[in-house]
């Protein structure tokens, strides 16, 4: 079973197993509907246009295609938990629950279910088998600025054993060239964007998807000093400088948000920087002794970091920084490495 987005890259994906011999079909995931998260164009992710793509590459591949309806999935598994997170004051990341709970949860199961030997997506990244242990490893793509192993590190063992990631050793340039070389469709269709159910502000999609206006709360220093108004915890982001409202003799940043309180802490650069964090919800790929040193970033585009782990839980961990760290935002994922694997990743819970 191929996922096809109706995107270049799982269309390139279906086409490389089906050279490799495979019997294969194609579905695509239909998740939300555009009304129904205010959208008035058809040209966003989830469109008829996607999945019309979907299936005239399908056509073209010589392969079967069906639409499964993945929507209540979807909104109670990714866009409640996005809402939800914001209004507690959280950084969310949808990109890993739609992974977890969607793709590698539910369509997974609906290939099990239907007897498909495993699951194929267009994700930059590599999945082996250690030939020692067994087990299966995570590893980043070939292509270091395609590489979307920070996304998948809650994929467990028995999904891996299931799971095929066709573009692992191919770069985004090669994969441009096989999909304008078969004549597809798509092949010079955009990149998606970040959170496909989002355009433009995620405040704004938040506050009507509640049906609801952010409640307004009080700026403040760093010394609990009230400096003026916010309005609303979802409209700030830690690390946040512009669109504060606020004029300082230098500037200031969002360093904190405060759901008890309502209220978004504001410092001077120094005070966005930290060494350790706390995780929760960590799936370890690779087991762990209680303490050990790995590479971490905090966020996609980060380059990785050292820093000195302690296993606090069984699925709880500590990870401490050489070096101070800017902005590290409680909700998004901290994923450690090991050279190319993916050792292990979790929710950022608090830092300290």
């Amino acid at each position: 079973m191929v996922a096809m987005s109706g995107g270049v890259d799982s269309s390139v994906a279906a086409y490389l197993m089906k050279e490799r011999g495979f019997d294969c079909t194609g579905v695509t995931m239909k998740l939300f509907s555009n009304e129904d998260v205010g959208f008035d164009r058809d040209d966003t992710c989830c469109s008829l246009k996607d999945t019309d793509d979907a299936r005239a590459v399908a056509c073209q591949l010589g392969i079967s295609h069906y639409v499964f309806n993945f929507s209540d999935e979807f909104l109670s598994q990714v866009i409640r938990r996005f809402t939800e997170a914001y209004e507690k004051g959280l950084t969310p990341n949808p990109c890993v629950d739609c992974n977890r709970c969607v793709k590698f949860g539910r369509l997974l199961r609906r290939a099990v279910e239907l007897e498909y030997d495993c699951l194929v997506t267009g994700h930059y990244a590599r999945i082996e088998q250690d030939a020692g242990s067994g087990r299966f490893l995570l590893k980043k793509a070939l292509d270091g600025a395609k590489d979307q192993s920070y996304f998948l590190y809650a994929l467990t063992q028995e999904q891996m054993a299931r799971t095929v990631f066709p573009l692992g050793n191919t770069t985004k340039k090669e994969a441009r060239e096989i999909a304008l070389a078969q004549g597809f469709v798509n092949a010079r269709k955009g990149e998606s964007q970040d959170v496909c159910f989002v355009m433009g502000d995620y405040a704004d999609f938040i506050e009507r998807y509640r049906g609801r206006p952010c409640e307004r709360g009080d700026f403040v220093g760093t010394d609990g000093r009230v400096l003026g108004r916010h309005r609303g915890l979802i409209r700030y982001t830690i690390g946040q400088r512009r669109g504060l409202g606020l004029s300082f003799p230098r500037p200031m940043y969002v360093c904190g948000k405060s759901a008890a309180d309502n209220t978004v802490t504001l410092g001077g650069e120094e005070s966005l920087y930290t060494r350790t964090l706390f995780a929760e919800e960590v799936n370890w790929i690779v087991p762990s002794v209680h303490a050990f040193r790995a590479r971490a970033k905090t966020r996609y585009r980060q380059s990785e970091q050292w820093a000195a782990v302690e296993r606090t839980g069984e699925s709880r961990m500590r990870v401490s920084f050489d070096e101070p760290q800017r902005a590290v935002a409680p909700g998004q994922a901290v994923v450690l490495y090991d050279g190319d694997v993916v050792v292990a990743g979790g929710t950022i819970a608090r830092v300290a």
